[in-house]
C-alpha cells in the first residue's frame, strides 16, 4: 500500500512539474491574472488553468457556437472520434441550431450521458451565470459531485470582429489524492480543452466570412462598401 502511494505521488510530482507546458495554453500572462466572473465562487483553488485563442468573428457568432456546448446538445468540439470511443456518444454539431440557443442560469452542460461507467446520473455542471455574448459559468460541487470546481467561458471583444475566447477552470481539491488525481488528468483535459477552442474558432470563422462573402454579393453592395462597413 505504501509503495503504490509512493508510485502515485511520484506521478503527481512529475505532471506537476510538467504543468508549464500545457497549462494556460495560448493565453497571456495578464489574461491569465485577470478577473473572470465566476472567479469569485472559489476565492483559494488549489488548481487554476486559464486557456485562450483568437478568433476573427463578431461576439454574436461565436456565442451561437458556445452557447451549443454539452454531450446532448452541440458537442465539445474536441476530438469526436477519441471521446465515442469512450463511449460519450458526442456528435459535434457543424450547424447552429435554433433549440440549442438558450442558455439559463439552473440549466445543465452535460459533459458524459447519464449511466456512463455506471454513474447514474452522469456528469452535467449546472449554469449559475450567463451572459449572452459574454460569458458562461458551470458549476461543479457536492452533492452532484464529490469536486468543487469551476468552469467558465468569456468572449471577450477586441475589434468588431476579432475576439479572445478564454476558458478558466478552477479547482478547489481537499485531499491530497484529489491534487495527484487532477494533476494526472491535466494533460488529457489541456489537450481536449485545446481542440475544443480550435474547434470553436473554426466553425465561427467559417461562419463569419460565409456571411461577409454573402454580403458581398448583395445588389447595391459592392467588396468595397462591405469592407468599410467593417
Amino acid at each position: 500500500m505504501t509503495s503504490t502511494l509512493v508510485k502515485v505521488a511520484a506521478l503527481g510530482l512529475v505532471a506537476a512539474g510538467a504543468r508549464r507546458y500545457y497549462r494556460n495554453w495560448g493565453a497571456t500572462k495578464e489574461e491569465c491574472r485577470a478577473e473572470l466572473p465566476g472567479d469569485e465562487l472559489i476565492s483559494e483553488p488549489s488548481i487554476v488553468n486559464t486557456d485562450a485563442v483568437w478568433i476573427d468573428a463578431t461576439p454574436e457568432v461565436i456565442w451561437q457556437w458556445l452557447v451549443q456546448i454539452g454531450q446532448d446538445r452541440g458537442g465539445l468540439y474536441s476530438y469526436e472520434t477519441l471521446e465515442n470511443l469512450f463511449g460519450l456518444h458526442i456528435r459535434n454539431a457543424d450547424s447552429i441550431h435554433p433549440e440549442w440557443q438558450s442558455l439559463e442560469v439552473g440549466d445543465v452542460v452535460r459533459l458524459v450521458p447519464k449511466g456512463w461507467l455506471g454513474i447514474r446520473n452522469g456528469l452535467a455542471l449546472p449554469v449559475v451565470e450567463s451572459s449572452p455574448h459574454r460569458h458562461i459559468v458551470l458549476r461543479e460541487q457536492e452533492p452532484d459531485t464529490p469536486w468543487d470546481a469551476v468552469w467558465s467561458f468569456h468572449i471577450i471583444p477586441h475589434w468588431e470582429d476579432r475576439c479572445r475566447l478564454v476558458v478558466r477552470s478552477r479547482q478547489h481539491r481537499r485531499q491530497i489524492l484529489d491534487v495527484l488525481g487532477a494533476e494526472l488528468a491535466g494533460p488529457v483535459t489541456a489537450l481536449m480543452t485545446r481542440k475544443m477552442l480550435l474547434g470553436i474558432k473554426f466553425r465561427a470563422e467559417r461562419q463569419y466570412s460565409r456571411t461577409l462573402q454573402a454580403a458581398q454579393t448583395r445588389p447595391g453592395r459592392t467588396p468595397a462598401t462591405t469592407a468599410s462597413a467593417r
